[in-house]
């Protein structure tokens, strides 16, 4: 039985961190896993700058009200669950993603979490595990089934290498140099594409 795997960000919707940076106007925000593979580092990163700036849980879910998925992306949702299982993988947090995932028809999503205080301050981060998106394809395995996953980011190349077939979709020409067994596709018609290929790969054993 084979299972998709799915990035959200950069995948299926907007960087919400890019989105944040242009409606805050702070530039600092623009980084993202595209950039920095250190993904704690990055988000250190990023809350030092929040709590700088005065900007807290609420101002950020006040953009992702007012984000929309990526252009085709629930199409290409519809077209890719009439033929496997689907799960999404993310770095993002339980907090951020809710208005989001109702917009895709709610996929099941495995996420990490914030830590809030009292105020609302984002206080920092717990993941769900460390290299999370390569252990639970790790996981599935174990259960017998096989994954075709896709990803754009550094913090996608350990799901897509632990994966029966590994796909980058609009990766950053950074990744897509570190990353050359890939293959890259650029729309959802091309990601369509690759995971007919995928499957039929995968589904022969060659």
């Amino acid at each position: 039985m084979l299972v998709a795997c799915l990035d959200l960000e950069g995948v299926l919707v907007p960087e919400i961190w890019i989105n944040v940076a242009r409606a805050t106007g702070i530039d600092a925000l623009l980084r993202t896993t595209r950039d920095e593979p250190d993904y704690d580092k990055l988000m250190r990163g990023r809350i030092e700058i929040l709590d700088r700036h005065g900007l807290k849980l609420a101002d950020i879910q006040r953009v992702i009200g007012a984000m929309e998925p990526l252009e085709g992306a629930a199409a290409f949702l519809d077209w890719l669950r009439e033929r496997l299982p689907l799960i999404i993988l993310s770095d993002t947090f339980d907090q951020f993603a809710g208005p989001l995932m109702k917009k895709l028809g709610r996929p099941t999503l495995f996420c990490n979490t914030l830590e809030i205080d009292g105020g609302g301050r984002i206080a920092g981060y717990r993941l769900r595990q460390k290299d999370g998106k390569r252990k639970a394809v790790e996981a599935l395995h174990s259960l017998a089934l096989r994954v075709i996953a896709a990803g754009d980011s550094y913090n996608d190349t350990t799901m897509l290498g632990a994966a029966d077939a590994g796909i980058l979709f609009r990766p950053p020409d950074n990744v897509v140099a570190e990353f050359p067994k890939f293959p890259v596709t650029r729309d959802y018609e091309g990601l369509r594409a690759a995971f007919e290929a995928a499957i039929a790969r995968v589904t022969s054993g060659a």
